[in-house]
This record gives structure tokens, sequence and C-alpha cells, in this order.
């Protein structure tokens, strides 16, 4: 996603585009009809009463705990279960994505510079960070077991393609106590989103390349310094909002039979094997009941002796409503979460360039109006999460006793995560899809050589919707809703955790839900730039 004012300037500073290029014409995305995000907004009000009644979330911790393992499908489960148990699947999925990796880097450091035309562009901002997200949906954090960051960092340092590194590869040191925990993530998912919309990372192929070549050289140098992956535990801003988001999805890394991991004493899947590596993120699979910090890298499926752990299928949000540990770094990259995808789609209304220009005059800036930019993404963020803690405090004071602000903040937020990864699939849903005619090209000419600049004819043309429009219409409404559904069942068993029993005290934070959920509404209501 690209900042309109932004666009054009940060390409011809970044990446020598010519000014010509300023002419080109802002094409722009029809919103939801407002008919559509009406009926959207009854059905999220009819969902959220019954929360107030104590009606969702009454199913008991246990109730929910029943997965049905990979194993168990038949005819293909026990194969695919033995195909994952061996490194080849998982290898060959590295390489390839390492492989297009190197080429992305390649085509965005040597390539055209105009950023429809360079695959850098748009294979990471128009394909890969919408697949990624709808990715977990169906697959959890399996993106971080193929992720080339990790892969090329792996590679470097262990000096293996797959089999277990000698330890003199790196140092080993203990991960600093003062970073093991969600801040640095945070803050790299706000500075990420700092480049992406306000500098204009998304129209520079260059700057696009340079990006993924700094996460390279974090991972290595974690990897070199540290045991373990803590860049992936700790730093990486994907990581962390993947493991946020498959919190509320039915996919996971369990054991198959809970009995056998109770009765082992080697722990191989903490340990790992002379072969296998040892869990990257510290996780005891046979103790775990939460994916947040899982990167589904397979290491457990493969070492145990038992041949006991396998993916498996659960109920949707169960481990949301019962499982996740509320802690206070955790909460606040929740709450920075929802606020950062909300904000990704307030830069692409048109009006956001007047609000700008307008701002930039009343404070001075100039050129790339970056302090506006930045100021007005600080406002934003403020603005959302300070009225999470507002709400919060309306939550005490309503409670049948005087419950303490952090446990209800870190019960509570997990309510919100639903909201981000609705909104954040619907508004990329539309980018992906509007904006993907003609990609072909690009994959087939890399580096664009030879281009020019997509005509007005061609630029009109991305407006040819792939599926039928009320399709898609259906689906980014149907995600909202959905969204909101499961936001207020998280808050009903959490609230029930924490002794918020009465409706009254339930009401602050439904009426938050409510209104991201209807801002969020609106916002896909509303005409929305083209990221490129």
């Amino acid at each position: 996603m690209a900042w309109p004012i932004a666009e054009l300037e940060a390409t011809a500073a970044i990446c020598s585009v010519a000014p010509a290029a300023a002419t080109t014409e802002t094409m722009v995305h029809p919103g939801l009809p407002i008919a559509w995000a009406a009926v959207a907004m009854l059905m999220m009000i009819g969902l959220s009463l019954p929360v107030l009644r104590g009606s969702p979330g009454n199913a008991s911790r246990s109730d929910g705990d029943h997965m049905l393992s990979l194993t168990a499908l038949p005819m293909i489960g026990p194969a695919l279960h033995e195909a994952l148990r061996r490194p080849w699947l998982l290898l060959t999925l590295r390489i390839l994505t390492a492989a297009l990796f190197l080429l992305l880097i390649a085509a965005g450091l040597f390539g055209s510079p105009i950023p429809e035309r360079n695959l850098a562009t748009v294979l990471t901002w128009t394909f890969w960070w919408t697949g990624i997200v709808i990715a977990v949906l169906l697959l959890g954090s399996a993106w971080c077991a193929i992720c080339p960051w990790d892969a090329l960092a792996a590679w470097l340092v262990r000096r293996r393609l797959w089999r277990r590194g000698a330890p003199h590869t790196s140092l080993n040191l203990r991960y600093p106590s003062w970073l093991r925990n969600q801040w640095p993530a945070l803050s790299m998912l706000a500075g990420l989103t700092w480049l992406e919309l306000g500098v204009g990372v998304t129209t520079s192929p260059y700057a696009t390349a340079l990006l993924g070549l700094a996460m390279v050289v974090m991972a290595t140098t974690s990897m070199a310094l540290f045991e373990r992956k803590g860049f992936c535990q700790y730093v990486c801003p994907i990581g962390r909002t993947l493991g946020a988001y498959s919190t509320t999805v039915p996919v996971a890394v369990r054991p198959i039979d809970p009995l056998v991991c109770a009765d082992c004493k080697t722990l191989e899947c903490y340990h790992g094997t002379d072969q296998i590596e040892p869990c990257p993120t510290h996780l005891v699979i046979g103790r775990t009941d939460v994916n947040q910090f899982c990167t589904s890298c397979g290491a457990c499926v493969q070492s145990c002796p038992s041949h006991n752990v396998s993916w498996g299928v659960r109920p949707v949000a169960n481990e949301a409503m019962h499982h996740t540990r509320g802690h206070w770094d955790g909460a606040w990259f929740m709450v920075g979460l929802v606020a950062l995808t909300s904000f990704h789609g307030l830069t692409m209304l048109p009006e956001w360039e007047q609000w700008m220009r307008h701002s930039a005059r009343w404070i001075g800036d100039s050129g790339q109006l970056l302090w506006t930019f930045s100021l007005g993404m600080a406002l934003s963020l403020v603005l959302i999460a300070g009225t999470f803690v507002v709400t919060i405090r309306l939550t005490q004071r309503l409670g049948p006793r005087q419950a303490d602000f952090k446990p209800l903040f870190n019960n509570l937020a997990l309510a919100v995560l639903p909201l981000a990864f609705a909104y954040h699939i619907a508004h990329n849903l539309s980018h992906m899809l509007r904006e993907s005619h003609g990609t072909w090209a690009v994959f087939v000419n890399p580096f664009g050589r030879g281009t020019l600049p997509l005509s007005t004819t061609e630029r009109h043309a991305l407006m040819t919707l792939p599926i039928p429009e009320q399709l898609l219409f259906t689906l980014q409404a149907g995600l909202i809703v959905l969204g909101l559904g499961l936001a207020v069942r998280i808050l009903g068993a959490r609230a029930r955790k924490i002794g918020l029993d009465r409706g009254v005290s339930r009401v602050p934070t439904t009426t938050f839900l409510l209104g991201v959920s209807g801002m969020n509404l609106w916002l896909l209501t509303q005409p929305m730039i083209m990221r490129m």
C-alpha cells in the first residue's frame, strides 16, 4: 500500500524515475455499496447482543479442545503425514521460495524502476502480503516454515541444507531478557508501515529489494549471535502478525495422542536430535496449547521418536477464547495490529492527500511531507489505542468488583484480534484481485526490460475483476461480519474467565468492537486509491 502523496516523489527520489511519470492518472477502486454495508452492520449488531447476556463463550475450556489429526483423514492422511515427517518436502519448498526471493531481489536492484513493471514490487505488495494472510486461514503459520529470510539465514550460519548445524557455527548466546517480548516486533511493524505508506517503498522496486535484504541481514545476525531463532520469536513483524492471527484459525501442530507426550521423558521436540534442529521458539509440543509462537517448521514432527506429532484441525477461535495467555506486550501488539490495519485503509482514501496537504501547510512541512505523515500516523494510532484504554477503564468501573487494569487489558485485547485479521484480508483482497490483471507479463519479464509505465488504457483494464464484483463485495462484507462474530465470542469467553458476568460490564468492549468494525466497514465503502 502506498501513500498517495509520496507515491511519485518517493519513486523519483529513490529510483530516479523521470518527472514525466508524474502525469500518470490516479486510479481508484470502487467501494462496497452502502446497501451491503447496511446489511452487514445490522448483522453485526445482532451478533453483539448475545454477549451482553453472557451467551457467547459459554462452552468450557475442554469442550473445544478436541482436535482432528491429519492422520485421521481417510487414504491421504497417513501418506501426507509420512511425507511431512521427511525433510525433503519442506526443504524443497524452502529452496523454491528462497530462489524466488533472490530473483525478486535481483529484479529490484537491477530491473526497471517502474513499480508496476517490476517483479519485486508486484509480487511483494500485490500478491505476497495478501496471500500469506489469506493462507493463515487454511495453513496457520505455515509461511514461517518456508520463509526465505529464515532459510537463507540458516544456510549461511548453519552451513547445512537441512541437517542440524554444528554448535560452533553460532555463539549461541542467550537472547537478552529485556528483548524477550513482543515490543521489538510491534516497533518493527510500525516502522514497516511507516516505510510502506509514508516513504512509499511499495512504489520503489529498489527500496523493496533493500528492505528484503535488510530482513535477511537481521535474521542472519540474530542466528549467528543467539541460540535458536530469536529473530523469528521476538523481532520479525511478519511472523508475529501471522502468529497472532493463527490463534483464531482451526489449523495447528499438536500431538496425535496427548498421553504419549505426557509419558515422554526425552523431549526430542524441544531438544532436537543429532539430525533435526530443536524447536526454534522453545516449545515442548506435548505441553503447548497455543499457536502464537509456533513457526510450523516441522522439526517436532520429524524428531518425535513415537511419530506422535502432526497437523490437525480444531474449533475456530478456541485457542484465543480459552488458551492464549494474556500478557502486557502481547496485548499491546494486538491493539497495535488493529490500529495499523485500519490506518492502512485510511491512507488509501482520496481525501487523505487533501488532509495531509492542509496539515502540512499548517505545520510548515514541505517536500515529501514525511513529518506530516508521521504526525498523522501517530495521531491515528493513538486515537484507536487510547480509545481502547478508555474502554478498559470504563469496564473497570462497571465490573462487579474492582478488577486490576492489566488483567482486563491483557484478556480483552484478544477480542480485537479478529477485527484486524478480517479487515486485513478484506482490504487487501480488493488490491490483489483488481490489480492482478496483466501480471503474467511481469512474471515473464521480471526485470521489466524495455517496458514503459502503464498507459491510461492499461490502468483502466486493472479495474477488470477476475471474479464477479458482487462476489468480491460478498467476501468483503462477510469477512467483516465474521471478524465481529469471532470477536464477541472471544470477548464472552474472556469476560467469563475474569469474572465479568454482568452484561453491563461488557458494554464498553462490545461498543469498541462494533465501533472498529463499523469504521472498517465504512472504509470499505469508500473509493480506494490503487497501490501502484
